[in-house]
């Protein structure tokens, strides 16, 4: 009689936990949703911004959050099909495969703080160089696409303040046709409109645009960590239900074949 109430509990402890893992799948697509979602939109809305940017940490967590929810889909599908089948190869298949992708995202998410920590650092020793020695420069259009965009998005004008385009290359030269600071710093852009830098005509921001790009990253950063590591851990637990799901599968093959 023990060994039937046995059978019926272990029975049962296997359905559950199958549900559960079915239930984990739904998250764990969702989740993968949000981390792919995350990493393009990270990628296509700020990517004109990349170029402003010393290294590419930023862009390097985008793209591995990109990676990892690519897999998540792949996965899930896997996982969905491990279950149904109750194998146990494809269990540690799927497995091994959660414990990679938590891996990854726990390397976005670590990149996106470490790089968090020290962007004030980079963007006050270098956005000031980039915008005063690249705008307007023959082969840097990218800078300055981007520079005009980050000026004209954040209503702000030179990286601290709209004197610092005075040591620019590009205001010293013939090409500014008498403009001392660009165009994309007016308020209402008209041609030559940077003739002129009083503050009803241009943007006066205090911090200039180092403070204002500084906020809009480090936002989008904790974004990115938080998705990164908040996925990582509901991987870490799929992996704790799924090495589960293996043992008792195990455990009924073994009595099975005892019964034999």
């Amino acid at each position: 009689m023990s060994v039937v109430y046995k059978d019926d509990r272990e029975d049962w402890v296997t359905v559950c936990l199958k549900y559960l893992l079915f239930v984990f799948n739904f998250l764990f697509w969702v989740g993968g949703a949000a981390v792919l979602g995350v990493g393009v939109w990270t990628l296509v809305e700020k990517s004109d911004y990349l170029s402003l940017l010393a290294s590419s940490t930023f862009a390097v967590s985008a793209y591995i959050l990109i990676l990892a929810g690519s897999l998540v889909v792949v996965t899930g599908f896997l996982g969905c099909c491990a279950v149904i089948r109750e194998q146990r190869r494809c269990l540690s298949t799927y497995f091994f495969c959660l414990l990679f992708i938590f891996l990854i995202e726990l390397v976005a998410g670590i990149l996106a703080y470490v790089y968090y920590q020290r962007l004030s650092d980079e963007l006050k020793q270098h956005l000031n160089q980039k915008m005063t020695e690249n705008y307007a420069q023959p082969g840097r259009e990218a800078v300055t696409l981007a520079v005009d965009r980050l000026q004209q998005d954040f209503k702000c004008c030179g990286s601290n303040n709209s004197h610092d385009w005075m040591a620019s290359a590009y205001i010293s030269s013939r090409h500014a046709e008498g403009r001392v600071v660009p165009d994309s710093c007016c308020k209402t852009i008209t041609p030559f409109c940077g003739q002129r830098d009083h503050p009803s005509n241009i943007y006066k921001v205090e911090g200039g645009c180092i403070s204002k790009l500084e906020q809009f990253l480090a936002d989008h950063l904790l974004v990115i960590g938080a998705v990164g590591i908040g996925v990582a851990c509901l991987q870490l637990a799929g992996a704790a239900l799924t090495a589960c799901f293996i043992y008792l599968l195990y455990k009924e093959e073994e009595d099975d074949f005892g019964t034999l």
